[in-house]
């Protein structure tokens, strides 16, 4: 975030994954054991859907028109490159990806102390429990997003550059969010993420892609971005005026005739998802890095598989002017 490269990278270690926790106690949500069939529904939303349904993440964009200017956004962040899924199993020791935990309504608050940018966050106290995974581990000198999703009371807590100290966290920024509106942060401030959108409900899942089906956007980065944003973005990262450059929340979608018969049932939902729902630039990162959160399940191999997706395969599309 705000020009941190990510460094996760594929690994086919397993762990125990420990990112679901139900009203104060520590669950496996009754997921599948290795032999087993995966669940046809994610636990998280078997009672309530992340964001109403005319929310911009749920948008189908299948239809929206091509951005005038899709071709120059392409070539600048890489007609040539590879699509690379941020997300997996294990990295060096850590869970491979963008971890979240779920709490009850029973989750204590905690103090939350802003370190950088808190004029542009969300006062606490937060539910987030003192174990809460952080993005690349508690060593990590990376982006360090902590996710908390209150299952209870719809709603969902997430922190950037989360550190756990006495009697509470320090952060550079955070932000909570109401699953059941649509409301959007103030214009110009920040959140968790560059573009002052959410986290969550951009990540790749792995209940989700083994269902089948994946019916909300995803979240995506590019190493350099342009001094402006597209609704629902509220915040830009950068100082350049390149028109050639993406502005954060501007939405690419897999074109329609690229064939994806030849890749896994789990890697087709996700491409389908990017045809039908598209993937929004939401930070400075890796080039075409898709992020997910990590699961022990997921198999590495065929992750890599989406590299055989390239930058030309997608095309921007029209979902907004840009504000600067």
């Amino acid at each position: 975030m705000r020009n941190t490269e990510h460094r996760r990278r594929r690994a086919r270690t397993l762990f125990l994954l420990a990112a679901l926790l139900l009203t104060g106690a520590g669950c496996r949500t009754g997921e599948p054991g290795p032999d087993d069939p995966p669940s046809p529904v994610d636990p998280l939303l078997v009672d309530f859907a992340v964001f109403p349904a005319d929310n911009p993440w749920n948008a189908d964009i299948s239809r929206y028109p091509v951005h005038p200017e899709s071709a120059a956004y392409i070539r600048s962040i890489g007609s040539n490159g590879e699509l690379h899924p941020s997300f997996g199993t294990v990295w060096e020791g850590t869970p491979n990806g963008i971890p979240y935990r779920v709490v009850g309504g029973s989750q204590p608050l905690v103090s939350i102390t802003y370190t950088a940018y808190g004029d542009e966050s969300d006062p606490g106290p937060f539910p987030i429990p003192d174990d809460a995974p952080v993005e690349g581990g508690d060593r990590s000198d990376g982006d360090r997003h902590v996710i908390v999703v209150d299952r209870d009371r719809h709603m969902l807590y997430e922190l950037y550059r989360a550190f756990k100290v006495p009697r509470g966290w320090e952060a550079e920024s955070g932000a909570r969010w109401s699953l059941d509106s649509n409301e959007l942060r103030p214009k110009y401030w920040t959140s968790a993420d560059a573009a002052g959108l959410p986290v969550f409900p951009g990540l790749v899942r792995y209940l989700e892609a083994s269902a089948g089906e994946i019916r909300h956007a995803l979240r995506f980065t590019v190493s350099r971005t342009q001094r402006g944003f597209i609704h629902p973005a509220r915040h830009f990262a950068s100082t350049s005026s390149d028109p050639a450059l993406p502005p954060m929340g501007l939405r690419l979608r897999l074109k329609a005739g690229v064939d994806i018969s030849g890749f896994s049932p789990r890697n087709q939902a996700i491409l389908r998802a990017l045809k039908k729902y598209g993937m929004i630039v939401a930070d400075n990162g890796g080039d075409w890095f898709l992020c997910g959160a990590p699961d022990e399940r997921w198999d590495d191999d065929d992750l890599h598989q989406l590299h055989r997706i390239r930058g030309r395969d997608f095309e921007a599309v029209y979902t907004g002017a840009i504000e600067h």
